[in-house]
């Protein structure tokens, strides 16, 4: 009786002799009852059918089996991280490979978790700074899970907070606080009526951090009352705000707030 391992129509063992050169295929067991032979570390290349052949002294005899290779998933064409502006349409992309064909699926880890997408394809059309952030795409199938993220950041226009008018008695300290919402963060200019102060000009101190710029009077003083204009500014765009210093308790710092209290209120009206 002669026994033989096919796979397609390569020979792997002919009894007992070794016809495979691949160092993974190895014979387990061979007797009256059984031939059986190994392959290590399996790849999708081994796929396939392979024969067992009997051969004995009345006619041969085959069997055979199909090997199916099952390969978890594995991300392998992911889009980059970005830097765009508002307004812009955004795509991305996240391919994977596995057996069975993994499915894909997106979102934006957030908070809210309300963008997502059950396609490899992400569209985000006109994209708001509500949408930056990281994205997260996840290939699945039944072996495993690959996952995978991407960072969009959104690039936006500065919008201050409005000022808030401040009543400071002569002789002590003043503060104007400015804060601007923009992506990349803005730079500040200070104006009093339409002349720009500078850090130091008149004992005024300008400090900016990050989002805030603070306009500082350390001893004001009757020249130091009136009207001030915060303007923000980043490559996208620019946004102001104003301010009104006036005297705490004084007659005409009241009278000056009062003008402003009827001319926003006109504003609003008309």
């Amino acid at each position: 009786m002669t026994n033989a391992w096919l796979n397609r129509s390569s020979i792997l063992y002919a009894g007992e002799d070794k016809w495979s050169v691949d160092p993974r295929v190895s014979l387990v067991t061979l007797n009256k009852e059984e031939f059986t032979i190994k392959i290590e570390n399996v790849d999708i290349a081994d796929e396939g059918q392979y024969v067992c052949a009997v051969q004995t002294s009345s006619r041969p005899r085959t069997t055979s089996v199909h090997l199916l290779v099952q390969v978890p998933p594995k991300i392998i064409n992911l889009s980059r991280d970005i830097v765009v502006n508002e307004g812009s349409n955004v795509t991305l992309i996240c391919q994977a490979s596995g057996k069975p064909e993994p499915s894909i699926s997106w979102k934006l880890i957030s908070s809210s978790g309300d963008m997502a997408s059950d396609d490899e394809h992400l569209e985000i059309p006109s994209i708001s700074r509500q949408r930056a952030g990281t994205y997260e795409c996840t290939a699945v199938n039944n072996i495993n899970t690959d996952v995978q993220t991407v960072n969009i950041a959104v690039n936006y226009a500065p919008t201050v907070s409005e000022g808030r008018d401040i009543g400071v008695t002569l002789g002590q300290r003043g503060v104007l606080e400015c804060e601007a919402d923009a992506v990349p963060e803005a730079d500040f200019e200070w104006y009093k009526d339409d002349r720009r102060i500078f850090n130091g000009f008149d004992g005024i101190e300008i400090l900016n951090t990050g989002s805030l710029s603070k306009l500082t009077f350390f001893n004001v003083s009757d020249g130091d009352y009136g009207n001030y204009t915060c303007v923000s500014i980043n490559k996208l765009g620019s946004s102001n705000t104003s301010f009104l210093l006036y005297g705490d308790g004084s007659p005409l710092g009241f009278f000056f707030h009062l003008i402003l209290e009827l001319m926003a209120l006109i504003q609003l009206i008309s």
